[in-house]
């Protein structure tokens, strides 16, 4: 199933695209997509409907894929090429961190570049979503806790997070810097999470073009070694890393300015568009 949200930003309806490619209102019939209305029981009650007895609309704008989310969970470093090109050393173990929740933004809204940035920076990248209470799973099993996959653009202020001290949360989490969706594509549509290509066009020039086969962690290996410090919940998103081809891996060095155009997405999740714009 390929699930989205539809409406003014703040009013968004539950709906689902039918295999027509026609958007389906579920309002009235599911809870809206957040925490356990994601869970994998929620999701069989979806499967569960007469999608042809639903009303067919026709969105002016699409909403974040999730409405909110309990915790938004990060990778960093993840992927060897993107790595190699900021100089660092592979990672041993994954890196995570944190974005603010508040960040979670529209697949097509404006991005907002924060007062005071210098280095706001762009970053595709594979999200997933919990869809079942992990806690020390094996990898394995790791899989099967997994609600579905979207396409995240992990936003980033570069100097915020690497040249101001402290975690990296603070240069990953102003408003806008969140942009999910347009989908989230439940599991069963994606049997293998290492076979996507993920790309990014900045102003109609591709500027990242991978595929998540570059991961030095797996999806199975980051949400069973997540797990054995902590307890994920359903509607829980992890953003799994960017490949190659960030601003801040360029030479010389490129970040976003009001006017820039984002184009993005991860292949069978959707594609996203952001124009960024100044902070008022």
């Amino acid at each position: 199933m390929k699930l989205l949200r539809y409406g003014p930003k703040g009013q968004e309806k539950p709906g689902i695209l039918d295999a027509d490619g026609n958007v389906r209102s579920l309002d009235g019939q599911v809870a809206d997509f957040a925490g356990e209305n994601v869970s994998l029981t929620a999701l069989d009650a979806i499967r569960a409907l007469d999608l042809s007895a639903l009303p067919v609309v026709a969105p002016d704008r699409i909403g974040a894929c999730l409405a909110d989310v309990p915790n938004f969970y990060c990778i960093g470093l993840n992927y060897a090429k993107h790595a190699a090109e900021t100089g660092a050393e592979p990672p041993k173990e994954p890196i995570l961190f944190s974005k603010s929740t508040s960040a979670l933004s529209g697949p097509f809204d404006p991005v907002v570049i924060p007062r005071g940035s210098k280095k706001a920076d762009w970053e595709v990248e594979l999200g997933v979503v919990i869809g079942k209470h992990a806690s020390y799973v094996s990898e394995e099993d790791a899989l099967d806790h997994v609600a579905g996959y979207c396409t995240i653009n992990d936003m980033s202020e570069r100097e915020f997070q690497i040249e101001r001290g402290g975690q990296w949360v603070k240069g990953k989490s102003a408003p806008t810097f969140g942009p999910t969706g347009p989908y989230l594509v439940t599991a069963d549509e994606v049997p293998n999470p290492q076979a996507l290509r993920l790309s990014l066009d900045l102003n109609g020039e591709t500027v990242q073009d991978s595929d998540t086969s570059d991961m030095i962690f797996s999806v199975p290996e980051i949400i069973s070694y997540m797990s054995q410090f902590m307890a994920l919940r359903p509607g829980d998103i992890i953003a799994t890393g960017t490949p190659s081809g960030v601003g801040m891996g360029m030479n010389p060095q490129r970040f976003l300015r009001p006017g820039d155009v984002m184009e993005l997405e991860v292949e069978g999740l959707g594609r996203q568009r952001q124009e960024t714009v100044a902070a008022d």
